[in-house]
């Protein structure tokens, strides 16, 4: 039996790469997607040629507790990837909140869903973070390195970092942060 992930960001640079890597594991993924009225998906375009039947996308909004808990009744993944940000750290300084609600907020809003639906034993938790948590702390750095945010970008992306680390040891989920730090590949835009 196949196992189904649900990737947030699967349009951006990193979601539409594991997509394509969970795909040729044999999984079912789904990607939710923002609704845009400019069409996002050139960086799935051989995927939704090759595996369409095997990739589905959904419109559903990080700043909307609604449309995360029913995504996930409705594909009730194995597996979540939380990709998804407003990643822009200049803009972040312009929209504070949305960065806000999006990175830090929708980050509670799918650990609540989980935790409110009752898939905490079941489900597991990918927490795309970044190096931005370290602020100017110069490297090398590592888990141990002092976290100070010098954006509105960071500190949304700290409070993501720390929810999922209070709900794995508060609630018991199987819930994990990735610090990134920059990467570049041809999908990058």
């Amino acid at each position: 039996m196949s196992k189904t992930a649900l990737i947030t960001g699967i349009t951006g640079q990193d979601g539409a790469y594991l997509a394509q890597f969970l795909l040729k594991k044999g999984y079912q993924v789904h990607g939710l997607r923002q609704p845009v009225a400019v069409p996002d998906l050139a960086r799935l375009q051989s995927l939704l040629g090759t595996e369409k039947e095997k990739l589905t996308l959904h419109y559903a909004d990080m700043q909307d507790s609604g449309s995360i808990t029913a995504l996930i009744q409705k594909v009730n993944p194995d597996e979540i990837y939380n990709l998804a940000a407003q990643s822009h750290v200049h803009i972040s300084f312009d929209v504070p909140d949305q960065t806000l609600q999006v990175n830090a907020a929708g980050t509670l809003r799918f650990l609540e869903s989980i935790r409110f639906l009752g898939l905490r034993e079941r489900i597991k938790f990918f927490q795309a973070s970044t190096s931005e948590l370290y602020g100017d702390a110069l490297p090398p750095q590592n888990e141990k390195t002092i976290m100070v945010p010098r954006s509105p970008y960071a500190a949304a992306k700290l409070y993501a970092y720390h929810m999922v680390r209070i709900y794995r040891e508060a609630y018991g989920l199987h819930a994990s942060n990735g610090i990134m730090f920059n990467h570049e590949s041809p999908l990058r835009g």
